[in-house]
């Protein structure tokens, strides 16, 4: 069981805010959780995991234990890599809050046959639900759409789109840059969006060990053609912090998005800060 370096004080600072807005905090990786003027309290891809040493390493602190989590309304996975869906990190969650599990099908797959989180917590099937490209649900006072998202590395990558009555903020899961991105651009106006950011490294081959030249996230340039592209108004990228080898400097994007229209401003935070729509 990981423990987290910082005993209970965000999960408390989560409960404790009452944003004029939306207030989004950033959980290191690509975690997130939001929380709107009505209290309505949504996680995405949250991981407390140590990763696979040495393989992949940890390289921010565990910033919460999910058992002290006490409002959540939903808890939704972009896809079904460990780092977004992981039962250590979500399921306790849902145990302890009766959130809902929102995820399309391979990461449902995980949390149902490779990890078994209905044996092994105390859950209920109609926590969970499954969701695809082109719905739109509703959460307490979010509409979050699903939108298409291109990660060559996962069989199934969604993205997801909140719209709020003070704003706009997209969360691209790893996505890359993708053709559909204009046409998304088009259609919201997205205030704030997430896409996740770091460099090249060799990383173990999972069944040799050899080193492999490996990229997982956009580079510099694929960062800011995606923000671009979506019209985003705030860029905030994410994940640049995480794996040994992976990490990188988010302060470069400044040079890189200078000359574009889009996004029109940075916002470059680290574990544990908070920003508001």
């Amino acid at each position: 069981m990981t423990v987290s370096d910082w005993s209970d004080w965000l999960p408390r600072a989560v409960e404790s805010a009452d944003p004029e807005t939306v207030a989004i905090w950033y959980l290191g990786c690509n975690g997130f959780v939001l929380k709107g003027s009505e209290g309505t309290t949504v996680f995405i891809d949250p991981y407390v995991g140590l990763g696979d040493p040495p393989r992949t390493v940890r390289m921010v602190p565990v910033p919460f234990d999910p058992e002290d989590v006490t409002e959540a309304d939903a808890v939704l996975a972009t896809h079904e890599h460990t780092d977004h869906v992981h039962g250590p990190s979500q399921a306790p969650i849902l145990e302890h809050t009766g959130a809902t599990f929102v995820a399309p099908d391979d990461s449902l797959s995980v949390a149902f046959d490779d990890e078994a989180w209905l044996d092994d917590y105390d859950l209920s099937e109609d926590q969970f639900e499954e969701v695809m490209e082109g719905d739109t649900i509703e959460i307490g006072e979010f509409t979050i759409h699903v939108e298409p998202a291109y990660d060559p590395d996962a069989t199934h990558p969604v993205s997801y789109v909140f719209e709020h009555d003070s704003g706009t903020f997209f969360h691209g899961g790893d996505t890359k840059p993708s053709d559909e991105f204009d046409a998304l651009g088009d259609r919201y106006d997205i205030d704030l969006g997430v896409l996740a950011f770091g460099t090249v490294a060799n990383i173990a081959d999972k069944e040799t060990g050899e080193p492999v030249r490996t990229k997982w996230y956009n580079d510099e340039n694929q960062v800011i053609e995606a923000a671009n592209d979506l019209d985003f108004d705030r860029l905030l990228p994410s994940h640049w912090d995480m794996w040994k080898g992976m990490t990188s400097d988010p302060k470069v994007l400044h040079h890189h998005a200078k000359s574009f229209d889009a996004p029109r401003s940075l916002e470059l935070v680290e574990i544990g800060d908070r920003v508001d729509l």
